[in-house]
């Protein structure tokens, strides 16, 4: 179980990264004072999760290979499953969304699922919000032949991080109905167990190239603004609770994910060999603390990662906060050494569309709904 000591005469100092084991989550036996350090003010936002099924590494390793096998299929074949009616947040996407600086994002390739299914409030989100179609619109996927056992291994690795997802909601929840005034009982669980809204991303960082401009790498902490976030701009999450793997970092130039290989006994593709960790050690997920310090996030590949997104700060009144983050991409040296890919899945579990956030003060309106806050951010895509 996680844990965290601080000395309240010492200095500020950045907060430590909190893990807890699964039977912890699953006996519902993580102490408030835990999740406080992991999700509340002083925070980092992310919470680890570890001893999880001994079946995970396995299925994890598939999925990400399938992330680099994916971005290596033709352009022709990707557009068979591109969805520009839904602004590309369903099915594959590649330089669609548009960073903070203006700029398309050509650094990563997607693929959006929904994960979680129920015809009667799939539909009541496609009648209330026609104009919504990035959330309502239904998943889209290769066939069977192109990439063979693709959609099996994303369900599956999905439905694992929800339910994992499902046991920190219910703690989340708990600490609310103990800490927070007019806490709802069990939202967070019911959102992350029954929002048809929730989405999973498939991400696919593509190996940076060669460039003979001179890199100088950062100290931890200090990051420079320009340069730190290459690989995907600093953001903070839409939803509610962020699941996430770790990296799986591939060198292509070594390991080509095209041609496809033969499928195992499974009819699956074989898991792509993984490095051990980037030839930049900078490279990966950073996360910015309440005061502005950066810091690098490693999550071990048995275990799963929650961040928290801006709905959980709005849930919690601001107990719980959304956490800034970004990917650092490779130096320019390590272009010249190989073609490094990194391979990830995230999934946001996000509210229904209707449901109410943020109540309006002191009026008879509706209050500010997911939809709007969706609408805010996917506005900022094509």
């Amino acid at each position: 179980m996680g844990s965290i000591q601080e000395d309240p005469s010492s200095p500020p100092h950045q907060p430590p990264i909190i893990t807890v084991s699964l039977s912890s989550l699953q006996s519902n036996s993580i102490p408030l004072s835990t999740l406080e350090a992991a999700f509340g003010p002083s925070s980092l936002g992310i919470l680890l999760v570890k001893d999880l099924p001994p079946t995970f590494p396995a299925l994890r390793s598939k999925l990400l290979s399938y992330a680099s096998y994916l971005a290596a299929l033709p352009a022709s074949t990707l557009s068979t499953v591109e969805v520009p009616s839904a602004r590309y947040n369903v099915g594959w996407s590649h330089g669609k969304e548009i960073l903070a600086n203006g700029a398309y994002d050509v650094h990563k390739g997607s693929y959006y699922v929904q994960p979680v299914h129920d015809e009667g409030l799939e539909a009541k989100g496609r009648e209330l919000y026609p104009e919504l179609r990035d959330m309502t619109s239904g998943n889209v996927w290769l066939e069977e032949d192109v990439l063979p056992g693709f959609r099996g291994v994303m369900e599956e690795m999905c439905g694992t991080v929800i339910e994992v997802a499902a046991l920190v909601a219910r703690s989340c929840d708990f600490y609310g109905e103990m800490r927070i005034e007019g806490y709802r009982r069990g939202v967070l669980e019911g959102i992350v167990r029954g929002s048809v809204a929730t989405k999973a991303r498939l991400l696919h960082y593509f190996p940076p190239p060669p460039s003979p401009s001179t890199t100088t790498t950062p100290a931890a902490g200090d990051v420079p603004e320009k340069a730190d976030d290459d690989w995907c701009g600093t953001h903070t999450d839409l939803g509610a609770l962020t699941g996430l793997t770790s990296n799986m970092f591939v060198d292509e130039s070594l390991h080509p994910p095209s041609p496809l290989p033969p499928t195992d006994p499974s009819g699956t593709l074989p898991p792509l060999p993984e490095m051990s960790s980037h030839p930049d050690p900078k490279a990966g997920l950073w996360i910015k603390d309440r005061a502005g310090r950066v810091t690098q996030v490693h999550i071990p590949r048995d275990c799963l990662a929650f961040q928290t997104g801006e709905a959980l700060q709005v849930i919690t009144k601001g107990e719980f906060r959304a956490v800034p983050h970004f990917v650092r991409g490779g130096g320019a040296e390590v272009g010249e050494q190989g073609r490094v890919a990194r391979n990830t899945l995230a999934v946001f579990t996000q509210p229904n569309l209707w449901e109410v956030l943020e109540e309006e003060e002191e009026g008879s309106g509706k209050g500010r709904t997911f939809a709007d806050l969706a609408g805010e951010v996917f506005g900022r895509t094509v």
